[in-house]
């Protein structure tokens, strides 16, 4: 056995997979549950659609923030410890943002919902690498990048249908609910993965120390970049989605979150056959054909609204940048996680932090750039071929796909 996780029976890993599934999906829930109520809040706020997007930037920037904090603080003291915490915040922060009177208080209290749920993404894929290694982890991770990836597409979906049946604060409620579940299966049944002699082997004793040798790593910071620009792709679609969608196209918030349920497919089938190539072909060289399609995805939704083409024109080119990010996503996460095995918290704390800090301060550029015509498919998928392109640079300029030799078995 060449890792502690060959050891585990099937059911119980099984088991393991599913929790820590739920707890990475806990952020991208938390993120995107309430996205269909963008135009609701707007207006009982009576402010505009620029200013909701912040409370969504908001959470985001206090997602990456609190990974920063949790994932060194889990490489030092153990998983359990930082994960039950700041879970516990999570909760407090979603009951005060279910009873916030003012936008201000709302995105305060957003903020402090995302850094009680960073908890869960970070600790997960490290929990996973401290069990895992080599060709088992590509599979280990392609299921959390599953959740992970179809979270933030499904999140709308299941936002939309609480909409039915409660006002749009009760959505909060409902996280509230989910983070007290993750904190009681956390509490009970997921053991501490990362032992206290295991804490010691560590040649990085400070903070600051395990920072430093995960980012004098090229590759690392090669997908790191990689990892945020899908990511800010991404969140520049759902951040702008609602209005463009509920708006542009009269969808209601029903028909809204169906279309994020036809898109979460392509992440689903994008990261299942990841998985795969991934293993037998290396991670870097699937990148090598997902960051490509992004560009061209994002850039046929620009042609299409140009040529007025219609709905049909923006949502097939939709679904097929949503499926190459289900390919890239995980192998973003194996190539970061396999090289720093002996500081995995911390890694996948810089990894999250990436994602959702810069994902939060490049997806209002939308509301930015529609400020005088409103958001449109053009607008939105501009700065979706920005961030394509710039993962694109980022592969063949610092990763260098040729330099990074195979997974091992």
């Amino acid at each position: 056995m060449l890792h502690p996780g060959d050891a585990i029976p099937h059911a119980r890993r099984v088991v393991y997979v599913i929790l820590l599934g739920a707890l990475t999906a806990l952020g991208p829930f938390t993120v995107d549950l309430y996205l269909p109520a963008f135009p609701i809040v707007e207006s009982d706020f009576h402010t505009t659609a620029a200013m909701v997007q912040l409370t969504l930037t908001g959470t985001m920037i206090g997602f990456g923030l609190g990974q920063l904090i949790v994932g060194p603080l889990s490489d030092k003291v153990g998983r359990r410890i930082p994960l039950l915490s700041v879970t516990a915040l999570h909760i407090l922060a979603s009951l005060a943002a279910a009873l916030a009177p003012t936008l201000l208080l709302l995105g305060t209290a957003r903020v402090f919902q995302g850094i009680g749920a960073a908890a869960g993404g970070v600790v997960a894929m490290a929990m996973v690498r401290d069990l895992f290694g080599g060709r088992r982890l590509v599979v280990m991770l392609s299921r959390l990048a599953l959740v992970s990836g179809v979270a933030p597409v499904l999140a709308p979906l299941v936002g939309s249908t609480l909409l039915l049946v409660m006002p749009w604060r009760g959505i909060f409620v409902v996280l509230a609910v989910y983070g007290a579940v993750m904190l009681a299966c956390s509490l009970f049944i997921l053991p501490e993965t990362l032992p206290k002699a295991r804490r010691h082997e560590r040649g990085a004793t400070t903070v600051w120390q395990r920072y430093g040798g995960v980012l004098s790593d090229r590759v690392f910071i090669g997908v790191l970049i990689i990892g945020a620009m899908t990511f800010s792709g991404l969140f520049s679609y759902l951040s702008s989605s609602s209005f463009l969608f509920q708006q542009g196209y009269d969808f209601t918030p029903q028909q809204f979150g169906l279309l994020f349920a036809a898109n979460s497919l392509g992440v689903v089938v994008g990261v299942q056959f990841a998985s795969r190539l991934a293993a037998r072909f290396g991670p870097q060289w699937v990148m090598a054909w997902s960051t490509s399609v992004l560009v061209l995805a994002s850039a046929s939704i620009i042609v299409t609204d140009q040529l007025h083409l219609g709905l049909w024109g923006t949502i097939i080119p939709l679904f097929v940048f949503m499926t190459a990010c289900g390919f890239t996503f995980p192998c973003v996460q194996v190539l970061a996680l396999d090289r720093h095995g002996k500081a995995a918290g911390t890694a996948a704390s810089l990894i999250g932090a990436a994602n959702f800090g810069i994902a939060g301060l490049v997806s209002p550029l939308v509301g930015w750039l529609a400020k005088d015509s409103g958001i449109t498919a053009t607008t939105m998928a501009s700065v979706m071929v920005g961030c394509a392109l710039i993962g694109v640079a980022s592969l063949w300029l610092l990763v260098r796909p040729r330099s990074v030799p195979m997974l091992t078995p």
